[in-house]
């Protein structure tokens, strides 16, 4: 015969089963999440690896060299002269507006000769 502490425990034993097996079931969901992004990740890296090479291989001077010289004519490209570059002096430079330290009013150390500062020191 069951007494009503079987029922009990019977009754505690399926519920920590049951929550055992959502927890699991919650776990796996969560593991199938993580691996679906690092597939994601790897395929993203392998891409941008894939584009880098693209790039490398677009940009190699004998290839734009050969592009310069197929398309001089029709884009009128021609090579920089040395004098297009600009002097330094001939760029325009933004005003300085500095403060004269003469015509500033004197405080802290060089108006009494002592610093107003507060420090944790020892007086002299």
């Amino acid at each position: 015969m069951f007494r009503t502490t079987d029922i009990v425990l019977i009754a505690v034993m399926v519920s920590a089963a049951a929550f055992t097996y959502q927890t699991k079931h919650a776990a796996e969901d969560e593991l199938r999440a993580l691996r679906r992004l690092e597939s994601q990740i790897r395929f993203e890296e392998e891409t941008a690896d894939l584009l880098r090479a693209d790039w490398s291989l677009l940009t190699q001077p004998a290839r734009l060299q050969a592009l310069v010289t197929t398309y001089q004519a029709e884009l009128n490209l021609q090579p920089i002269d040395a004098r297009q570059i600009a002097d330094p002096s001939a760029i325009p430079m933004p005003a300085v507006d500095l403060d004269d330290p003469a015509q500033a009013p004197p405080d802290g150390l060089a108006a009494s000769g002592t610093d107003a500062t507060i420090t944790g020191s020892t007086p002299r």
